[in-house]
């Protein structure tokens, strides 16, 4: 777990959430001076990094970040202590953070916050939507919001999402005229990566252990218990089995789609049977209108009797009737 953070700070931080994370949002940090336009209206020429936090794991957001600054401070980022935000442990993380947003004259950032229940609907949604998608999307948001707000992007640096050739193809249709580079463990190979994983880890971690719950509170729905969020850590994996509601599932800092998730839910949820109401409404079906009249005059549009039913005892029990609509 990351080092307890001073209350004040994390009351403060505009970067997140006021209320419960139910829904996915976008923070970008005000640009640098040194990346910001001059008075003659060109903007300095920007490298920019991108990389995420939380795409293994099966409870909390996903966090995307880009992190930037102009080409001239690019050996910058080397001095500030950056490297692949996996590698570092916790307090080396925050304290990196909080030097790279203290250099707001010439670093840049901002993050793209998917939550857990907007994941899992996409994900479960009738057009299905794959975790690869989603993250191009995030990408491509988080670009163009730079962009929108007159940063000259020259140079694009990203740990790749799939096959790194393809992701680069994609990436510079979206945006022409950016060099973009995409590689395997380009958190580890440019420090402007380093820097956007940190700000994706650190912020993810916050968003995680200081979880706000939305459903009503229970003793064992703490956010110290949680644990990393990924699927082979003993304490997630503990409070995945003892949180679980064996109709509802658990609250929504759990991604459903995930397998362990699905397969809790397969193997300890309660079988829950949906019957249909076969209740008469009175109302004719759309094919009798469309049967053929026989010579002798006989209207086989009439439909024919239909054998009713015995209802669901569940409809009995609460006294439910059909009701048609005009």
């Amino acid at each position: 777990m990351i080092d307890a953070d001073p209350s004040w700070e994390l009351a403060t931080d505009v970067s997140l959430p006021k209320a419960p994370l139910t829904k996915s949002y976008t923070y970008m940090s005000p640009i640098p001076k040194s990346c910001d336009r001059s008075d003659s209206g060109d903007a300095p020429k920007v490298v920019l990094g991108v990389d995420e936090a939380g795409r293994g794991p099966v409870l909390g957001p996903m966090v995307y970040a880009i992190g930037y600054c102009s080409i001239e401070h690019k050996e910058r980022m080397k001095d500030s202590g950056v490297a692949d935000s996996k590698i570092l442990n916790d307090a080396t993380r925050t304290t990196i953070f909080s030097k790279l947003r203290s250099a707001d004259d010439w670093f840049g950032w901002g993050i793209r916050v998917l939550s857990p229940q907007d994941i899992s609907t996409s994900m479960l949604s009738v057009g299905r939507i794959s975790l690869n998608v989603i993250a191009h999307s995030a990408t491509r948001l988080l670009i163009q919001e730079a962009l929108d707000r007159g940063v000259n992007v020259s140079e694009v640096y990203v740990d790749t999402v799939g096959t790194p050739e393809t992701y680069q193809a994609k990436l510079s249709g979206w945006f022409p005229g950016i060099s973009f580079t995409v590689a395997k463990k380009a958190d580890a190979l440019y420090p402007v990566v380093s820097g956007a994983s940190i700000c994706a880890k650190v912020t993810r971690d916050r968003l995680l252990h200081h979880w706000t719950f939305v459903e009503p509170p229970l003793p064992k729905w703490t956010a110290n218990s949680l644990g990393s969020g990924y699927p082979g850590d003993a304490r997630t994996v503990n409070w995945l089995k003892t949180s679980r509601d064996r109709i509802f599932g658990w609250p929504r800092v759990v991604r459903f789609s995930w397998q362990t998730a699905v397969k809790q839910i397969e193997d300890e949820g309660v079988k829950v049977e949906w019957p249909e109401d076969e209740e008469s409404t009175g109302m004719l079906p759309i094919t009798s209108w469309f049967a053929r009249k026989q010579d002798s005059g006989v209207d086989l549009q009439a439909p024919a009797e239909k054998k009713s039913k015995p209802r669901h005892q569940a409809f009995l029990d609460m006294k439910m009737r059909s009701m048609a609509t005009v």
